[in-house]
């Protein structure tokens, strides 16, 4: 086709002849094109073009959708801004010349080049929709890639000659990442088990998605709605992403787009106004002017979804079609977290029910245990744990495991524990006390006629005048010992040697062995929960078990069972129960501050624990570290249970131990989770910063976040 640019007319004047162009002073592409030396080109000179082709241009030029005409069998380029933009750093040197020249590789790659020599050469036009394109975005030429629905049409000259192909591109790179993150948000949404979980990935798909500058999602708390807010700009880091989110009520009465939206079950789209001004809490809210409110409508559920922007938005028809699919797939997942949560509370209050609530506090002994529900956590299980005194003044302690899943193996549990405490407390001699319950085991499975009945113990007896332990296993993993560390040498950790004994109900007969803890030393009790993973030998755990309870950077109880749950890589599918003990190096002192949920709460816990470690001679530079670290996790407390909470400190020779209950029933529920700190990530940060050890603990009703600081070389007076 080449040297079939004559034969234009003169009548054509929107592009001026060349001898024009340096009396025009044209941005952009219209500039290059009438600058341009066309008549070194298979197209001739500018003012000789066909009366089509000249035309193609001038509509080429004044678009503003991204078009570009390859002329010829060399395919020369002629683009306008719009095109300009895609192609970054070739343009300008692109205008005139031969595509293949211009895109190299690029050009011959499929769905590029060929598709346009095959329209040129059929002389048929072609649609093609949402196709992925390698496209280079601003001035560094970034390649990157993006979705184009191109309109590739034929041009024909005046006589009807095809002397080019006109590619017309919609850039539909929004639009598809937006229904590619429609079905992310699905994903998401099926692996998010609790409120909070749907939270965090509801408002990570609002800001990555739509690039809003405000979001809102909110359910219904039975009196108003709690909702959970995130606006552009808020800083958050990995350790943010891993926390619960910052839950606030709506004010009772007050009709804002949410309520509206969450009462009536209709969408609403604000494209420019003041939208929240009458309900706005801050200045973020006051600058919104485009919103969108989206109703949450599953059966069992209310709520609300907002999204806004600062400045005024068109919200068009295919943006409230996806953002209300968007939000049906949000209810029904509000749904089922609803319904998982309550399953959930019932399971573990039901589990919970048959611990210990507390645990006895004895002068130069501390007692610190743990129990974390399975990856499931909606099944109550068969792990348990006791520590009791008994009437002379020793202390019982036991560790067992019920094979199994489910209420059954809960019962059998709570049976079994019952039936230990009762044995115990007439003789609490390990032979004896394994003994009885071998008994009531057996009757259990010959009564329900369940053979499959599997119950494993570890139990001791400790005096507490010389630290001795006498112990038993009934089938049972025995317990890890932790030896403290004298003068420079490192602390040791071994398994104790307990004679092995057949589980219970197998008419087993048990010997007992004995170890003694010295002052500092401690002993770890575990169910096969912490060791067991599957692809890795029983072997394979102990031994990581051993070696990170050798490595704890105290030998505080609490310190001794949050590092035993994650002692082992690998998710479990069991149960996890740890009870430890420690012999005290001298008598610890402790004290106690009940806190109301109100906003004085931190302050009156910051001067009540720095006179009380002042009074106990506590070194300043820990005290404020203390201090600090204390009023976040009681803001935290506050915050997030809306229940009163309570701070204990407990200070021994080597150690200051700090802890902060709620009683919220709303918290997390897989290991991952509470392994987390439940304050932000400021909090976070400080507790990792400032002490030696950290941890949180799952309890009856609520939780408990503590730490723990090492006092080194220093001593209270």
């Amino acid at each position: 086709m080449a040297g079939t640019g004559g034969g234009g007319t003169s009548a054509m004047t929107a592009l001026p002849s060349q001898a024009d162009v340096a009396d025009r002073d044209a941005p952009g592409c219209a500039a290059l094109v009438r600058s341009f030396a066309w008549q070194d080109t298979p197209l001739g000179a500018i003012d000789t073009w066909d009366s089509v082709v000249r035309g193609t241009v001038e509509v080429l030029l004044a678009s503003p959708v991204p078009m570009a005409l390859v002329y010829g069998d060399d395919y020369v380029l002629i683009y306008n801004d719009a095109y300009a933009d895609l192609i970054g750093p070739r343009h300008p040197e692109a205008m005139g010349r031969p595509a293949a020249d211009v895109f190299g590789d690029l050009w011959r790659a499929p769905g590029v080049g060929p598709v346009i020599a095959d329209v040129y050469r059929s002389g048929q036009s072609f649609l093609e929709a949402e196709t992925p394109v390698s496209v280079a975005r601003g001035a560094a030429g970034r390649i990157e890639q993006a979705f184009f629905t191109r309109g590739h049409s034929v041009v024909r000259d005046r006589h009807g000659t095809v002397v080019g192909v006109l590619t017309v591109a919609a850039e539909t790179t929004q639009v598809t990442r937006r229904l590619q993150s429609l079905g992310e948000l699905t994903a998401q949404l099926a692996g998010a088990l609790t409120i909070d979980d749907v939270a965090r990935v509801v408002l990570s798909y609002a800001m990555a998605s739509f690039d809003v500058d405000h979001c809102v999602f909110a359910v219904d708390d039975g009196t108003a709605y709690r909702y959970v807010r995130r606006i552009r700009g808020e800083m958050l880091d990995e350790a943010d992403e891993r926390l619960p989110p910052v839950w606030k009520r709506t004010r009772p009465g007050v009709e804002s787009p949410l309520s509206v939206a969450a009462e009536s079950g209709r969408s609403s789209f604000q494209a420019d106004g003041a939208p929240l001004a009458e309900v706005a809490t801050d200045r973020h809210e006051r600058r919104i002017r485009a919103l969108a409110a989206l109703p949450l409508r599953p059966p069992s559920l209310r709520g609300a979804l907002t999204m806004g922007y600062r400045s005024a938005h068109a919200w068009p028809p295919a943006e409230r079609a996806l953002l209300n699919a968007a939000a049906e797939l949000v209810g029904q997942a509000a749904e089922r977290a609803r319904r998982f949560e309550a399953q959930h509370g019932t399971a573990q209050l039901l589990q919970r029910s048959m611990l210990p609530e507390h645990l006895p506090e004895l002068d130069t002994f501390r007692i610190a245990a743990r129990y974390d529900v399975g990856v499931d956590g909606n099944a109550a299980g068969g792990d348990f744990y006791d520590a009791f005194e008994l009437a002379d003044g020793r202390l019982a302690m036991v560790l067992g495991d019920v094979a199994g899943h489910d209420v059954r193996a809960a019962a059998v549990m709570g049976q079994v524990r019952a039936a230990l405490r009762a044995l115990a407390l007439t003789d609490p001699a390990p032979p004896s006390v394994l003994a009885g319950l071998d008994r009531l085991v057996g009757s259990l499975g010959a009564e329900s006629r369940n053979n499959e009945i599997f119950v494993t113990v570890v139990y001791g007896v400790l005096d507490t005048d010389d630290g001795t332990i006498t112990l038993a296993s009934a089938g049972h993993p025995p317990p890890v010992l932790r030896r403290t560390g004298v003068a420079e040498e490192r602390a040791t950790a071994e398994l104790v040697k307990v004679p092995p004994g057949a589980p219970l109900g197998l008419g087993g007969r048990w010997q007992t062995g004995q170890v003694r803890l010295e002052p500092g030393d401690s002993i770890l009790m575990f169910s096969d929960g912490v060791v067991e993973r599957r692809g890795r030998t029983l072997a394979d755990g102990l031994d990581d078990l051993v070696t990170a309870t050798a490595r704890a950077s105290s030998g505080d109880p609490r310190n001794l069972c949050a590092l035993a749950t994650a002692a082992v890589a690998g998710p479990t599918d069991d149960d996890v129960a740890v009870l430890a003990v420690e012999r005290a190096v001298t008598m610890s002192r402790s004290a106690t501050m009940q806190v109301a949920a109100e906003p004085t709460g931190p302050s009156r816990v910051r001067h009540w624990m720095s006179t009380r470690l002042r009074e106990w001679g506590v070194p300043e530079t820990v005290i404020g570290a203390a201090v600090l670290c204390t009023s976040e996790l009681t803001t935290n407390a506050l915050l997030h249970a809306g229940t009163p909470a309570q701070v204990h400190v407990d200070l021994s020779a080597e150690r200051l131990l700090v802890s902060v209950a709620d009683t919220g029933t709303r918290g997390s529920v897989t290991r991952a989770h509470t392994d987390a700190l439940s304050s932000r990530g400021r909090g976070l940060g400080l507790i990792e910063e400032l002490s030696d050890s950290w941890g949180t603990d799952p309890t009856v009703r609520g939780s408990t976040v503590w730490f723990e600081m090492l006092l080194r070389d220093s001593r209270p007076r």
